[in-house]
């Protein structure tokens, strides 16, 4: 049994009182351990694919099943990671880490605790008690996958998480999460993330998932046999060969980044 069965999903939005079709009988599934990249150009219906994963969008049909069981609401097992960090401006960095924790139930002393411990992991022990509006970029997307991590998910999924932030971060952020990923002792499982830029999904993922333009549909995927750790690979023709890969299955319709 896969991780997560994304089954025939497709969802219509009204916009101007005219239906848009964003996703179109999309189907895939992720494994245990496995980490895929669903890629595609803006509004093909990425975004909208990972908020049905998360519960927070309604598929118009077609389900997606975790766990052998369909997903009908958000699930502490399943935790995202936004695009534009999501933080509450009046919170510190440590409290807006235990809002999911304090939503749950749990007590303040033990939110304290796996606040503090998953500030560590993210690399921002120092700055637990500073605001948002104080924190650089990247500071603040630490705290969002902070925030994420501290549920102890079993699936992870990343709405173009690095795509607001300079490429030295961002580099420097998609390393951080791989490390913790690769813990296999260490939640999540799993990770689904959307990227508009190819070599960061060749980079990261274990296997590329290419949509089309709007309404989204699944046109290929690509398994990226690359050793990991993959620093040490990204000059390698090998590289390149996937990317120009996924690059050639968007074709003239995927207006996305190659680096």
């Amino acid at each position: 049994m896969p991780a997560l069965d994304v089954k025939n999903v497709s969802k219509t939005f009204v916009e101007d009182k005219n239906k848009v079709a964003a996703l179109d009988d999309v189907s895939f599934t992720v494994e245990d351990e496995e980490f895929v990249c669903l890629v595609g150009p803006s509004g093909c219906g990425k975004s909208t694919m990972l908020r049905v994963i998360a519960g927070l969008e309604k598929a118009d049909s077609g389900e997606v099943m975790f766990e052998g069981k369909p997903i009908m609401k958000p699930t502490p097992k399943i935790a995202m990671v936004f695009q534009l960090f999501g933080l509450f401006p009046w919170k510190t960095a440590i409290e807006n880490v235990e809002v999911p924790l304090e939503v749950l139930g749990v007590s303040k002393k033990e939110r304290v605790a796996v606040g503090m411990e998953y500030i560590k992991m993210v690399n921002l022990e120092g700055f637990e008690n500073t605001y948002p509006h104080d924190l650089s970029g990247g500071m603040k997307q630490r705290v969002g996958i902070a925030r994420a991590l501290a549920l102890k998910p079993e699936i992870l999924l990343m709405d173009e998480p690095f795509s607001s932030l300079d490429e030295l971060t961002a580099k420097t952020l998609r390393d951080l999460v791989l490390s913790i990923w690769r813990k296999r002792y260490e939640p999540p499982n799993s990770i689904v993330m959307v990227s508009h830029n190819v070599e960061e999904a060749v980079y990261m993922a274990d296997r590329v998932i290419v949509m089309s333009p709007r309404p989204g549909r699944i046109v290929g995927e690509v398994k990226i046999e690359i050793p990991r750790p993959r620093f040490e690979h990204r000059r390698e023709p090998v590289y390149f060969r996937f990317v120009d890969e996924v690059m050639e299955m968007l074709g003239d319709g995927g207006h996305v980044l190659k680096s």
